[in-house]
């Protein structure tokens, strides 16, 4: 498998609005090394990707709705996230299309798991690897340091609590990743459970947000958890 970000797993976003399918392709991508998220049709693909940041779209073409091909036109507008396209269309016309909207690649169903993940692998081989410093992590005027668990606006110290402190770092170690609360829990080493990551979070925004009730940073993930958004 190809690796991201100084051997960090590639992010991986599945679209299908077959629930057997997606969760099979979510199991096995997860099996071979990748982190997943699913979503069951274009609208939910939507908010994921505004959520969360992702290294490969494995998009299903026909969904109710809004098809794959529509998203993946109006996506190429302002996103280079790479697209591979999953149809039970086969025909050359069809491969086409898909092409000329904007895919990366394109696979027929059935399929074959491992060539998913070939294919994968040779779209993310050629995508630039995205160049941070893990140590530090920036959003909007604030930067956080991972190591020092201090966080900064400019020269200035944000005083932070012991909670906050631990619920910003695990967070900050993983960017983008929507997290759970009780994943929250285990890398915070906060007790209480899921009520006390909400409390602590609620607490963490008034700091950090200009609009608690509207986080640019600090977003809720529907049915997942919490995700820090890092400029």
């Amino acid at each position: 498998m190809v690796m991201q970000q100084g051997e960090e797993a590639a992010h991986i976003l599945v679209v299908d609005d077959d629930t057997r399918l997606r969760a099979l392709l979510q199991r096995y991508l997860v099996e071979q090394g990748f982190r997943v998220t699913v979503a069951e049709n274009a609208a939910d693909a939507r908010d994921k990707l505004r959520a969360l940041t992702f290294d490969l779209l494995v998009l299903d073409i026909m969904m109710p709705g809004e098809s794959g091909l529509d998203l993946t036109e109006s996506l190429r507008r302002n996103n280079g996230v790479p697209i591979l396209l999953l149809t039970a269309m086969t025909e050359a016309d069809d491969r086409i299309e898909g092409l000329s909207r904007g895919a990366d690649d394109y696979l027929a169903k059935p399929f074959e798991p491992r060539e998913l993940v070939l294919r994968i692998n040779a779209i993310l081989r050629r995508v630039p690897q995205r160049e941070v410093d893990p140590s530090v992590v920036a959003f909007g005027g604030y930067e956080f340091d991972v190591a020092r668990a201090e966080l900064r606006m400019g020269p200035k110290a944000v005083r932070l609590t012991e909670a906050e402190t631990a619920l910003l770092a695990a967070l900050a170690r993983q960017p983008g990743v929507a997290l759970t609360r009780e994943a929250l829990c285990d890398a915070s080493g906060i007790e209480g459970g899921r009520r006390t990551i909400d409390v602590q979070m609620t607490r963490l925004r008034r700091k950090i947000e200009d609009d608690p009730k509207y986080p640019r940073y600090l977003r809720t993930v529907r049915g997942t958890g919490y995700v820090l958004m890092a400029d």
